[in-house]
Parts: structure tokens; sequence; C-alpha cells
């Protein structure tokens, strides 16, 4: 019986499949009127940028994302009268603001070089 070993300078770790998924997950809840439901994957994209040093180059993009999305929700929390649901309240120009900072990180995710895994 053979044993491997693995070399440390060949092996590459993947960056957080969480964030990868909660970051296509915005846009499509946010278009679907769940946009109260959508503070779930904004959470996992803020957390999971901040806490991985190789998503260091997104974490701009990750804040940002939380901006827009915390704007209408903040709007929608202290309005004198407010609907039902958060999709019901939110101006359409949120909507659109939201749904592209969504895509634009999701898109610079998956064009982000890839490294292998330092020691």
């Amino acid at each position: 019986m053979s044993t491997q070993t693995l070399d440390r300078e060949t092996v590459t770790r993947r960056a957080p499949r969480s964030v990868l998924i909660s970051a296509w997950a915005v846009p499509i809840m946010i278009l679907g009127q769940f946009a109260m439901i959508a503070i779930v994957p904004v959470a996992l994209i803020l957390i999971g940028t901040l806490r991985d040093a190789r998503l260091k180059v997104l974490r701009w993009g990750a804040i940002a994302l939380t901006a827009a999305y915390a704007t209408p929700l903040a709007l929608w929390a202290i309005g004198p009268e407010r609907a039902q649901s958060l999709s019901k309240d939110m101006h359409p120009v949120f909507a659109a603001i939201i749904v592209a900072a969504g895509v634009a990180f999701a898109v610079a995710f998956h064009v982000l070089p890839r490294k292998p895994a330092s020691r």
C-alpha cells in the first residue's frame, strides 16, 4: 500500500463556494421579488470576502453590494408608511442598482485570477 504526499506548492484551494452561489442569488432574489430574504446571501458575501484573504480584491465590491442593499432596507425599516414587503416598497432604481452590483460582483469573482495556496 503506497501513500501519496501532496506538494504544498501545487495544491490550490478554491474560493468559498458559498460566496459564489450567494453572488448569483442576490440578483435572482431581487428580480424574483424576494428582497427581504436576500439579506442572507448579502451577509454571506460580506462575511466570506472579509474572512478569506484570497478574496481581498473583491472586498470593496462586497461592501458596495452590501451598501446598495442596506439603503432600501433602512428606508423601508424607518419609513412612516411601510409596505408589507421590501420588494413592494423598494424603488425600481434601487433594485436595478442592487442587481447590477450583484452581477458585477459575480462576474468579478469568476475572472479573479487563481493563485496557488500559500504556505
